[in-house]
């Protein structure tokens, strides 16, 4: 028996590896090329089980224009890999944003947000306890009252608004959500 150095052993063992590197694998290193970056964005395969891929997609809209495509892309695939696939399902059930491009969250001080009124009025900790419900919402009227007091009015409702709220959107934040929700 003779020894061989590490590098001999390496040399004969890597074409070998290239070919035995599961197909999968193997899609997941040309998935970009094959269906396009902007497709890739939106997909995630996550698995070959009887010749059938299995893909996530972000949003039901991309599941189903891919599902229209799915004959295309399986040829191109079978071209460029050899194996020979049958068919492809999409799905958002397992989709999750990837791992390695967490999103920034963005964070703002009090004061920046859009419906901050400012800090005039402060809690009145020496406010006696209200007894009963009635006495309670009264407090609660009051203080509303004292902190809408001097506030510019929405153009829409004529509520009292947060100049922010103004300042961004140019309604109050409920006309707003009004207008978000008939525009979708």
């Amino acid at each position: 028996m003779s020894l061989k150095s590490i590098n001999d052993i390496l040399e004969v063992l890597a074409p070998q590896a290239e070919w035995q590197e599961q197909p999968f694998q193997r899609l997941l290193t040309c998935w970009a090329e094959v269906v396009g970056a902007v497709v890739a964005t939106h997909t995630k395969p996550l698995s070959i089980e009887r010749d059938v891929l299995r893909v996530a997609t972000s949003s039901a809209a991309w599941a189903q224009n891919l599902t229209f495509e799915r004959q295309r892309l399986i040829l191109k695939l079978n071209q460029k890999l050899s194996i020979g696939l049958k068919d492809i399902h999409f799905s958002t059930a397992r989709w999750q944003r990837p791992q390695n491009t967490p999103k920034e969250q963005q964070t703002i001080s009090r004061q920046e947000h859009p419906s901050y009124v400012g800090d005039a009025m402060s809690r009145n900790d020496d406010m006696p306890k209200a007894k009963d419900a009635n006495a309670a919402f009264q407090n609660w009227a009051r203080t509303v009252q004292e902190r809408s007091h001097g506030l510019p009015v929405c153009p829409l409702c004529h509520c009292p608004t947060p100049p922010g709220e103004l300042h961004r959107w140019g309604v109050c934040s409920v006309c707003a959500a009004k207008q978000f929700s008939k525009s979708s």
